[in-house]
């Protein structure tokens, strides 16, 4: 029990004896209700943990014989020639005591040890108490600090105050005491005065003296007191202005407000103005550069310009066909339509076409081994049937992949034996013709660059255009005026720039010169020559299509704000197209969101879902795909408040 009080002691003077903060003055009677509350749980816990204390100090006792040692545990037993000591016996029972005790004796090192344990956890238990009780005062010591310094300022502000006060109210006093003093003599000078004139000339007054005394008694009292009424309005009445002069400084001081709100308001006009050109300038500016460093590059990397009026002897119909197909055409155009020209050739001098064999890459359309004639059509004869290949693609109910559909009307036009061979004809034509619109816009939608969707949408527009242009023409004749034709362009396209407008105006024949009320024949704007070919109206139209496309597809980029390297979840695709484009309804959405990944409509996950996050791809990849796919913006960026 000695050892163990001795223990309790050195733990409870460490804990009284932790180490303070340098620098922390803490005051004792601060936590003395604290500590004693700490004191009385340790004292509990303690008590709890002296039973098995006690217990293993008894127990771990040594048990001694007689002679004071310790038995010995190998000692032989007593045999027939050994004597029996009583000392010997006694060590011999003390040993079976030592044997049944040995289990206790395991059990008591392991009720040691927990208790061990125990302490330490106490103690940390009771060290992270105390730390957190030190910080706790030093919080509380700081705010005390604090509330003194507010309590000081406070005070020396009262005590500057009334002394202040003070000043001004004995200020207050000499004044009022010092006009007193000031009527007071003043009266009494007057009165002086007065008796003075009245002693020097007696003899002007008729009347009796008593009643003139009485009468100048009470003249001087009506004078009193109507010095003292003028006193206090001048006293009253000393800072106030005239109703006149106030009226005039009010109508001026309204006059010079109204011209400062109008100079304000020109102000921030010309401000807008100033910031509109400083953009308009940055933009000029650095179009500059870029125009001159392209110049520079043209410069050095560009050849000389061609002289294509050589083309005129090579080509098929001498020069005047030559003149009539440059017309109005640039080098780019002119080279496309010289291969096509030399293409035709080249296609006309072939009997047969090589088979492309059967490769995953090859289109399921062209997959044949060996030769396929060519059944040399002409231009006119293949636009024709890709004319009826739409038709019958319109009027199609179960729709299957373009590919399949475009053999299989093959097969039911020329039979399965000639299918093949018409394929490959029509393939390497709509191949070499790029300035065809037909065959342009069937060869991109047969080799998947473009969606289908894109040409029935455009046919829609032309003839929903046609169609507001019939019902705008109240007579049926076929005559629209120009005042007519712009009100159903913009009615018909509401997102359209005036600028884009005016394009199409001019492209349907309106020039600068032309009024109002010239009348303009807009059956004539949807017309097709042989070949295919639509007006330059149509083909405006479709232009400004796919540059409204890619406009709208750079300001996504430009939102997102990423390169094109890199990638982007369809989380933020789908934010970016929204924030573009605020009137774009959930299943358009979804459609976008799944051609950009790739996915039917019925898996894309649900907005918020955990999975959009791991939905991924390469932007430049989202955007092709995007490309694809007739995608136009459908309300301007900013939705016009409701009126």
């Amino acid at each position: 029990m000695a050892c163990q009080q001795s223990r309790y002691h050195s733990f409870s003077s460490a804990s009284r004896l932790q180490p303070r903060p340098s620098g922390v003055t803490v005051d004792e009677s601060f936590l003395t209700e604290d500590k004693s509350t700490q004191n009385r749980k340790l004292l509990q816990k303690r008590r709890t943990l002296e039973l098995p204390a006690a217990l293993l100090s008894h127990c771990q006792a040594p048990v001694l014989g007689r002679t004071g040692k310790l038995p010995t545990q190998g000692a032989p037993p007593a045999g027939p020639g050994h004597r029996f000591h009583p000392g010997t016996k006694a060590a011999a029972h003390q040993r079976e005591k030592i044997r049944a005790l040995e289990p206790l004796k395991a059990k008591l090192v392991t009720v040691n040890e927990d208790c061990n344990e125990r302490i330490l956890a106490m103690r940390a238990e009771e060290k992270h108490e105390i730390s957190l009780l030190k910080k706790e005062k030093m919080n509380l010591l700081k705010l005390i600090d604090k509330k003194n310094e507010e309590k000081i300022s406070l005070q020396s502000e009262v005590t500057k105050l009334r002394k202040n006060l003070a000043g001004e109210y004995l200020h207050y006093l000499s004044e009022r005491d010092a006009r007193k003093i000031l009527i007071a003599d003043l009266n009494e000078l007057r009165y002086q005065r007065e008796d003075m004139s009245l002693a020097q000339s007696p003899g002007i007054w008729g009347e009796d003296p008593v009643k003139l005394t009485l009468a100048l008694k009470m003249t001087r009292q009506d004078l009193t007191r109507t010095q003292m009424e003028l006193n206090t309005m001048k006293a009253n009445f000393g800072d106030v202005v005239p109703r006149r002069d106030f009226e005039m400084q009010e109508k001026t001081n309204k006059d010079l407000q109204e011209q400062l709100d109008t100079l304000r308001a020109s102000y921030e006009e010309v401000r807008k103005e100033h910031e509109i050109l400083m953009q308009l300038h940055m933009s000029t500016l650095k179009e500059r550069d870029q125009f001159f460093s392209e110049l520079q590059e043209i410069q050095r990397t560009s050849t000389p310009r061609p002289d294509w009026t050589k083309c005129k002897d090579v080509v098929a119909g001498g020069p005047e066909r030559w003149q009539m197909l440059a017309e109005g055409k640039n080098s780019d155009q002119l080279v496309d339509m010289l291969l096509e020209e030399i293409g035709s050739g080249l296609l006309r001098e072939k009997d047969f076409f090589p088979g492309l064999g059967y490769g995953e890459a090859i289109p399921a359309f062209l997959r044949f081994d060996g030769l396929v004639e060519n059944k040399k059509p002409s231009k006119k004869d293949v636009v024709n049937l890709l004319k009826d290949a739409w038709k019958e693609r319109l009027a199609e109910e179960q729709k299957e992949t373009f590919p399949d559909f475009f053999f299989n009307f093959l097969e039911h036009r020329f039979g399965p034996s000639d299918a093949m061979a018409w394929a490959y004809t029509i393939f390497e034509n709509i191949k070499i013709f790029h300035s065809n619109e037909v065959m342009s816009q069937f060869y991109a939608v047969l080799m998947g660059k473009r969606s289908e969707n894109v040409y029935v949408t455009q046919k829609e527009t032309v003839a929903q255009l046609l169609k507001e242009m019939t019902n705008a023409d109240s007579q049926n004749e076929g005559l629209l005026t120009m005042e007519q034709f712009n009100t159903v362009l913009k009615s018909t396209f509401p997102l359209k720039t005036e600028e884009q407008i005016q394009e199409l105006m001019e492209a349907g024949g309106w020039h600068p010169s032309s009024s109002n009320a010239d009348l303009l024949n807009y059956r004539s704007l949807f017309m097709e020559d042989e070949e295919g070919q639509s007006e330059p109206f149509v083909q405006k139209l479709w232009e400004q299509y796919m540059d409204e496309k890619d406009g709208y597809l750079q300001e996504l980029k430009q939102e997102l704000g990423i390169e094109l390297h890199e990638e982007v979840t369809l989380p933020k695709l789908r934010g970016g197209l929204m924030t573009i484009d605020p009137s774009l309804d959930k299943q358009t959405v979804n459609t976008y969101m799944s051609q950009a990944f790739q996915l039917p409509e019925s898996e894309m996950p649900e907005e918020g879902d955990e999975k959009e996050e791991a939905m991924v791809e390469i932007f430049q990849t989202a955007l092709e795909r995007l490309q694809v796919i007739d995608i136009r913006r459908v309300g301007p960026r900013e939705p016009e408040p409701a009126s």
